[in-house]
Order: C-alpha cells, then structure tokens, then sequence
C-alpha cells in the first residue's frame, strides 16, 4: 500500500500519443502508461488518466483523497494545462530533468517522438538541444507512412529488418520523396527485409545529419521515445551508425515515458500554505493557486473535459460560393487553350518535346505553328525509359508518311537520360523550356508558378528574361504527390477529390507544413467533424499557401505581377487554380496543356533551334 504522502504525476501529451507516469515521493514509478490519440486528445486522456487513477487508488491507503501533484507538458500538454487547471512545463525542461535525474551519466540523449525529434548534449552542466522544425522526416510518423507501403505496421518493419542483407538509400528528410525512392524498389523485387532496413537507416541519417549538423555524438549515448523503445531494430541502425560500443549505449527501462517522468519529477511536493497536507484541492482551483488535487478531484474535471467543446483547426472562406460563381470561373478559364491540328493531315518536318518529370512522363508534338498534333502524359511508376520507347513506338506507327520529326529536345529530371537512351537532339533547363512554353501562351510573363509531382518551381521575369528562380528544396508538402496520396488513402481518385473541394461550406485550415503534420491536422478536423470536402478544400489552399509563402517566401502578394502563369499538373485541379487565385487577388492563366508545359516549352524550343540551324545569322 502506498502511504497518503502525495504522489507525483505526469502527463505527456505528444503529437501522436498520450503518456503518464505516476511517482511516489522517492521517484519510484508506481504506474506507466502510453497510448496513441489518433487526434482523439480528449477521449485519449480521459481514458489513459483514468486508467492510471483506478490503478493508484487501489494502491492507495487514502483512496479518492489521495493527494496527487500533477504537471502536464508535450505539444498539446498547454491546452490540457487549461482544460484540467493543472501545471506545464516544457518538455525541453522535463526531459532534461529525467535524464539528470535517472541517467546522469548521459553525455547526448536521442529522442525520436511521433512527429519530432531532438538530440540533447549535455556537457558540463549546461545543455544544448537540437530539434526538427517544419519537417517530421525521420520521426514516428514518417515510419508509419513508409510502413503502409509494405503493407505492415512499425512493428512489422522492426521484424522485417532482423533478416535484412542490403541498405538502399532512402530519402528522409521527405515522406513524399522517400515513396518515390521505395515504390521503384518494390517494383523491382527488392526484399521487403531489406527495404524496412533501409527506412529505418534513413530515419538515422535523418537524424543525425539533420539535427546534429556536424557536431559529434559521442560518449554514453541514451535512446528515448516510443519509436526508438520499441523499435529495437531502430536502435540498432542508430548504434551501428554512430559505432558505440556497448558500454556507451543507455537504453534505459521505460524510456517511451522518459518525458512524462520528468514532469513528473518536477512536480512540487510542498504545498504551499495554506493547503491542507490532505491535498483537497477542488478541480476548478487555479494551476497558479496550487498544483495539488485530489485523485477524486482530478476524476471530477475529467468529467467535464470530456463534455467540453473544443474547435482547435480554425475554418477558411469556401473557394466558390455559388455555382454562378464556378461556372463564371470555368468559362474564363476555358478560353486558355493551346492550338491544336489534326496529325493525320500534318506534312513536313514537325518537333518533338519529352518532359521526364519526378513522378510523371509528358510529350509533346507541334508543327511548325506551334499548334500541338499529338500529347502524351503518364505516370512513370519509377520507370520512364520504359514507358517513353513504348510511347514512341506508338508515335512513330501513328505518323504519316509526309511526315517526320525534324528535331526533338528533352527536359526534366531525365533530360540527359532520354538524350542517353532514346537519342534526343538536345536538352534544355527545365525552368528555360517552362519559360518558354508560358510567353509563347502569354507574351510578357511576369510571374510563372508551375507545381509538379513532387516539386515546385517559381520563375519571375523582366524585359524577356528571368531575373531570379526559386524551388523547393527538401520538403514536397504541398505537391500532386501529396494531393494524390491523400485521395488514395480515402478510396478517392484525385479528380472526384478536387470536384470535392469546389463546394466546401468550411474548407479546414491546414497551413504550409510537412506533410506529417498536415496529415495529423487532417485527423484533428476529422474529429472535429470536418467533411471531406473540407478538407480537400483546405489541402487546396495549402498547397497555395505552401508554394507562395514557404517556398517563394512572399511577404505581400502585391509582389507577384500582373502577368501570371500558372501551370503543372496540380493546376489541373480547379480548386488549387481558385485557391491561388483567392489568395493572391489575380485572375491568372491557366492554359489547357497546363500539365504538358514542359514538354510543350520543350518542342518551342525545338521548332527555335531547327529554325535557327535553318536560318542562320
């Protein structure tokens, strides 16, 4: 039986998860729990708490008047700290605590959470801590994404891994370009044991590149977190890395409630006066007042946490409202087309452009005028030579005899690859064939934003020329890919997703993060009963948000021009091309071809240089 001294409890209420610890006054851990929420906070806590009351009280001389001293943190713990009237402290603070307190001998603590991840140095009493920001790569939730695609669970992927022969390289710093690293291993017949090696030896790569940065991790080094707790095979990755031996690794007991302990630790045993040593507390008393409560007590506010209303994703304007309002859009847009003229009846010499894209292959054929003849557009499914011979040959069957290809020029990830294996004339710069195919469209081009697979590219120009280029660099939140994914994982195509968006009462507010934690505030709204047009809405208006902000960094949308292009395959999307236009105040153009540009700049460029070699100075 536990005496009636208080105990101490913590709560740590993370990304993904709930966890708690209860202590008694020498630090002892009478009782761990750790649950994920799955955006269901409220009800998550309810039960974790609960749990752990109903196992302490049967401990307890004192019963439900057991005094307890409880502090809250992790990245929801402040919202709890108000729901509950109880302390918060920094996870930063708490964590250090628990490792002076437990594991002192701690020279650098590793701390892999569901959506975060730190090192922590401590060195001669002081303590520098390292942390993601805007990325979750390499994190609890980045595991359980590259898991589904071995149709298995992070524990799966841990199994996996013990028969593992071979390390790919994976990216992590993305959860989007870490897919398209393993779908072609798929494809291929790789060992699923060896690819689940790979992901969790990105996950280290991650982590130490990323965070470390350079300063070295040596000394005993400690393993926190759930995933690095249950993923022993993870741990191992991170051991054979960094070359420990085995008296230099601390994996201590219980270390998924690291956190949870040290605000546990860090709650006060001494009442301040006049409170009754009892610890009675009632549960609307002020944090401020006294940390203390009752296990009574804190089962009364639970009771009203879990009745209470709670909106935490804010809601944006809808992108239309009306269908005058839709219809009065589609018909501005529909006046942006391409030439075209039929290829049956084409003669003479005609230009080819190929665009290997991250994700997808596009081509196109023009005649002289510039009108298109042929299109091709595709996903490569990680194999783009292979798709363009097949649909060359096709091509070729198609022309007729007065015809043939005079030039032809590659763009894309795979310019020099198609140069390489399908003998293409020439190559250009991706941004130099998209400029291209945009001031043919609209002379005078100001501003180009072209949002592709996985990549996003902004070009602004002045007198004809492009005075500065932008991309995004580690991170595709925001891309096709994304849109793509979600609406697979809803059992949706991406068109039925976007015709979704169109008509949302209260599109959710997403923001311009990674794609973890936008996946996270997906759930949240769920929960908050957002429908899915919400919430293909709000992933519109992110993707806009995303590219102008994060990636262009804009600080006022004045900045853009009068002259726009927009273009890539995610313009496709009405919803996207209406955020953007919501956002930044612009009608802008969208051509038809808005997903071939590349491949269109490509047989501009094309049709130039024939001409050139035909016309010289």
């Amino acid at each position: 039986m536990v005496s009636g001294a208080p105990l101490r409890v913590g709560i740590d209420v993370g990304s993904t998860t709930v966890k708690i610890a209860v202590l008694d006054e020498s630090g002892a851990m009478l009782y761990g729990d750790y649950e994920r929420h799955r955006a269901d906070i409220r009800s998550t806590i309810v039960t974790v708490v609960t749990r752990a009351l109903d196992a302490v009280e049967a401990l307890c001389e004192a019963g439900g008047a057991q005094g307890l001293s409880v502090m809250v943190t992790g990245s929801g713990g402040l919202s709890v700290s108000h729901w509950l009237s109880i302390p918060f402290i920094q996870e930063v603070v708490a964590g250090a605590e628990s490792v002076k307190r437990q594991i002192p001998r701690t020279d650098v603590a590793i701390e892999l959470g569901g959506e975060d991840a730190k090192i922590t140095y401590f060195s001669r009493g002081s303590i520098e801590q390292r942390m993601n920001g805007t990325c979750a790569g390499g994190t609890g939730a980045f595991i359980d994404q590259m898991a589904a695609l071995l149709e298995t669970d992070a524990a799966g992927l841990n199994e996996l891994c013990r028969n593992a022969t071979t390390i790919y390289p994976i990216a992590a710093r993305c959860g989007v370009f870490a897919k398209t690293d393993i779908q072609p291993l798929i494809n291929e017949g790789a060992r699923r044991e060896d690819i689940a090696a790979s992901i969790f030896q990105a996950v280290v790569s991650q982590t130490i590149s990323g965070l470390a940065c350079g300063k070295p991790i040596r000394g005993n080094v400690a393993f926190l977190g759930g995933p690095l707790h249950f993923l022993d095979q993870l741990r191992e990755r991170f051991i054979t890395t960094l070359k420990l031996p085995p008296e230099a690794v601390i994996a201590p007991e219980n270390s998924q409630l690291f956190v949870a302990a040290g605000s546990a630790l860090s709650a006060r045993l001494d009442p301040p006066s006049p409170s009754p040593p009892d610890c009675t507390a009632m549960p609307g008393a002020s944090a401020a007042e006294s940390p203390f409560i009752t296990i009574s007590g804190l089962r009364e506010s639970l009771k009203a946490l879990e009745g209470a209303e709670m909106t935490e994703v804010q809601r944006l304007p809808p992108l239309f409202k009306s269908s005058e309002d839709l219809d009065a859009f589609r018909a501005r847009h529909g006046e942006q087309k391409a030439a075209r003229a039929n290829l049956d009846e084409a003669k003479g010499p005609v230009f080819l452009g190929l665009d290997a894209g991250s994700t997808t292959t596009k081509a196109v054929l023009i005649d002289g005028t510039g009108a298109i003849l042929w299109d091709f557009y595709a996903v490569n499914a990680g194999n783009p030579v292979d798709l363009a011979v097949r649909v060359l040959k096709d091509l070729y069957r198609r022309l007729p005899p007065s015809v043939y290809i005079a030039r032809s020029v590659s763009t894309g990830y795979g310019e020099a690859l198609f140069q390489a294996a399908l003998n293409v004339d020439a190559g250009e710069v991706e941004t130099i064939a998209h400029y291209r195919a945009a001031d043919f469209f609209l002379p005078g081009v100001e501003f180009l934003l072209d949002i592709g697979g996985q990549d996003m590219k902004c070009l602004r120009m002045k007198d004809g020329a492009i005075t500065s280029i932008q991309l995004n660099e580690a991170c595709s939140a925001g891309c096709g890919s994304f849109l793509e994914n979600f609406a697979r994982s809803l059992g949706m195509s991406i068109q039925d997703f976007a015709q979704k968006a169109l008509f949302a009462e209260r599109p959710v507010d997403l923001g311009s993060r990674c794609t973890v934690f936008m996946n996270s505030r997906v759930k949240q709204a769920q929960k908050e009963g957002a429908t899915v047009a919400d919430i293909s809405a709000g992933l519109s208006y992110s993707v806009i948000k995303n590219a102008l902000f994060k990636v262009i960094k804009l600080r006022n949308t004045s900045e853009i021009g009068a002259r726009v292009v927009v273009q890539g395959g995610t313009f496709n999307n009405d919803s996207v091309l209406r955020a953007f236009e919501l956002i930044s105040g612009l009608n802008v153009y969208r051509p038809d071809v808005a997903g071939l540009m590349g491949a269109y700049g490509a047989a501009l460029i094309a049709l130039d240089q024939a001409s050139a070699t035909q016309n010289p100075l």
